[in-house]
Order: structure tokens, then sequence, then C-alpha cells
């Protein structure tokens, strides 16, 4: 096996076999078509369940160079096939949705816990060199008690998925320190581009705020509008799951990802400038989600600038130009 490092990193993937977990989804799309150009032989699970984030669209551009099964981590003999041979997983398949894991909390588990358990136990079996990384979240920290939040924070979640989503991020840390798989997990925070669930607010505010705004709407914004969130353009995402992938190093660690800090109200304004649309106004939070929100958070992201190199690199600004122009052209996919 080549040492890769934090400058040769993407030769990586060239002519090796990959498979994404929810691979038609926003982040899984986005990586499955940086991987078609590393040159990468690229394989996509997704189940397609209309309200999880997948879109056939996402993938058009690179629906000729990867293969796509239409299959649901909760199958186990379809995994125990999936997994074998590959050289890189992203695991990114699960349920994101904060609100829906408190109305349905069982297919939360079923899908965020179990399943995570089932690839896991599959690539034991069939495929114990394979290299895992697992889509985590900054969600499982739940309330800081300090600004900006780094790994040695407590893992305290506000919600059912925040707790499957730590069981899920756990389950790849233990499989490296019993099993000695090569596993790591990413803590993403909040993530905005191209491709992403922009039909309701259910997985993403920020998706949502930018289609009120483009649509020339009146955003709602809940609280007094100070709420504290950092966020990643999804090349940089995309960038991060590369370096933890390629590098050994990260092997068995987990990585906070994070941004510049800026208030909803600032985010929605910034969305109004760049469109020349769109107004808000502050309304009281709803008692359901209000019980679960998170108060301010910003990570730090010392460890994987440290380890990896990683740092993001695109403005606010900048992504979210590149994130108008792209829905601009193909809003009737998205909206």
């Amino acid at each position: 096996m080549m040492d890769y490092n934090t400058e040769n990193y993407l030769e990586a993937f060239k002519n090796r076999r990959i498979l994404i977990t929810g691979g038609v989804g926003f982040l899984g799309s986005n990586l499955a078509k940086k991987l078609v150009e590393l040159e990468a032989d690229v394989t996509i699970i997704d189940s397609l369940i209309p309200t999880y984030g997948g879109n056939l669209f996402n993938i058009q551009d690179v629906r000729d160079k990867v293969r796509l099964n239409i299959a649901d981590v909760r199958d186990q003999n379809g995994i125990n096939y999936l997994v074998r041979e590959k050289d890189y997983i992203f695991n990114l398949a699960g349920q994101i949705s904060h609100l829906d894991s408190m109305l349905d909390p069982f297919t939360d588990l079923e899908i965020n816990c179990r399943s995570q358990l089932s690839i896991l136990e599959a690539c034991r079996k069939v495929n114990p060199s394979v290299k895992v990384v697992y889509a985590g979240t900054r969600q499982i920290y739940g309330n800081p008690d300090y600004l900006p939040v780094d790994e040695n924070h407590l893992v305290r979640p506000t919600d059912v998925n925040g707790i499957n989503k730590a069981a899920g991020e756990r389950y790849h840390l233990l499989y490296h320190s019993a099993y000695e798989m090569r596993t790591a997990s990413l803590r993403l925070t909040n993530c905005y581009g191209p491709r992403q669930w922009m039909r309701d607010s259910r997985l993403t505010s920020q998706g949502w705020f930018l289609r009120q705004v483009m649509d020339d709407q009146e955003v709602q914004i809940f609280g007094d509008g100070k709420l504290l969130r950092d966020l990643n353009y999804v090349d940089d995402v995309i960038d991060a799951f590369l370096r933890v992938a390629a590098i050994e190093e990260a092997n068995g660690h987990f990585f906070n990802l994070g941004g510049e800090p800026l208030t909803l109200t600032e985010q929605v304004e910034l969305m109004i400038e760049l469109t020349g649309k769109g107004s808000y106004k502050l309304v009281a939070w709803p008692p359901e989600k209000k019980a679960i929100a998170i108060s301010d958070y910003y990570g730090n992201y010392g460890k994987i600038r440290r380890m990896l190199g990683w740092q993001p690199k695109t403005s606010l600004t900048e992504g979210l130009k590149a994130t108008i122009a792209f829905y601009e052209q193909f809003k009737e996919h998205y909206w």
C-alpha cells in the first residue's frame, strides 16, 4: 500500500474500487463526481426513498461512468455482496432529519445504528482491509459547553437522530480498535452547495432559506435571528472525505469540520444581497423544534488541519454564488 500524504492524497483513488452508500444524495453525488474525475471505479448504493434526499438528476453528469445499485443499506444480503473487493467505502447513507427521528425513532434506529453495524460486519467478514469513512455529525455534541467545539467536548445529543449517529460513529471506531479495520469519521457541520435537498426544510435549514430567497419569498427565522452556525461548502467537505480516506494516519480518528460562524440573520441577509430577492422576519420557535434545538455552534477544526492538512477554502459569498448559479440553471429538478 502506497503511503499517501497531504500533498499526493488525490492519487490514491485512480483505478481503485470505490463504494458510496447514499450516493445519489447531496454529498454522495458530489463525491461520486469528484471520484470519477480522479479516474476511480465508482459504485453507488442508494435506496431512493423519496423523502431521504436522493435525486437521480444529481448523478446525471456521470451516470454512464458509475454503477448504480438501487438498494437499501438495511438489506444485509445486498450489503454483503456490494462491499466485496472494494478499496474504499464512503459510508454516507443515513436518515438525517432531526424532526423525523423524533416522530419515527425506530426507523432512525434501523438506518443509523443497525444498518451501520451490518455494513461493518459485512466488511469484517468479506473485506477486512477496506478503508471505511463514516459521515458523522456535529449534532452529537448537543448544546455546547464552550465555543469553538473541539473533539474533546462531551457527546450529549438533544434528539434521537443525534444519539443514533453517535452510536453509528462509535461502531466504526470500535471496529478499528477491536479488529484493526481502517475506519474513521468526519463530524460534519452545516453543509451547503449544488445538489442539495431543496424541497422542504426537513433536511437543511440553509437550503430552505436559499430556496425561499431565490423565489422572492419571506424567510421565517426562528427566535431572535442571532443563532450562530458555521457552514462548509460542499467542495471543501468532499476534500475532507478524500483526505481522511487516503491518509492512513486518519485511521481510528474522528474529525470536526468547521468554518466561519455567522448568525442566521447574517446568512439570510447575504443570500438576499446576492440574489436581489427575498426578505425575512423573526418568528417564535415552533414547540416541537425548540425542544430539540441546539444553541450557538461552531467547530474547532484544528485536529484535521494539523493531521491531514484540511481547511475550508471557499468563502460563504463564493460558495453561495456558485450554489445560486447551479439552482438558477437546474431549479426544475430540485424545487
